[in-house]
């Protein structure tokens, strides 16, 4: 599946295209700026609240030098929740296009994940606060229309393969 859609980020509009994908392999490594995973606690999610935006959303981040971008959704859902990330899958992937064309490749991934302990703050503080929801709330805390639902119910199916 593909959709395609514009956001406004920084005040000008980017393109979105995003896909359903089984496997990252085939995509430029060098491109992959993301790694975020719709992260299941038994049958909630796991969304953070970025401080600085006071705007909720999964939990990920950016890919740093040197690490693939599963060290990465592993490294970054437990500085931004306190959780171990037992299991994942590939969901899918959105390739951004700027406004002066450039692309990167944000990747997401379905995961199983168990708390290590209390959330008390992300090292890096842009998560303060996290919360378990119901998928079928996740609206009621952020809106990606489409591309939103599509990652969401993705995640549900995907699931299902690795509990």
């Amino acid at each position: 599946m593909v959709i395609k859609a514009k956001i406004i980020w920084g005040g000008k509009e980017h393109s979105i295209e995003y896909h359903d994908a089984d496997s990252f392999l085939e995509l430029p490594a060098d491109k992959i700026t993301q790694a975020y995973g719709v992260c299941f606690v038994d049958d909630k999610i796991v969304i953070g609240l970025r401080g600085a935006k006071q705007t909720w959303g999964i939990i990920g981040g950016t890919v740093e030098p040197g690490e693939t971008p599963e060290q990465t959704l592993i490294r970054e859902v437990q500085e931004e929740s306190n959780m171990r990330v037992l299991k994942y899958l590939p969901l899918g992937y959105q390739i951004v296009t700027r406004p002066d064309g450039s692309i990167n490749y944000q990747l997401r991934y379905c995961c199983m994940v168990q708390p290590i302990g209390n959330f008390v703050s992300d090292p890096a503080g842009s998560i303060v606060e996290i919360k378990l929801v119901n998928p079928a709330d996740y609206k009621e805390y952020f809106d990606w229309g489409e591309v939103g639902d599509r990652i969401i119910a993705r995640a549900l199916e995907l699931k299902l393969k690795i509990i």
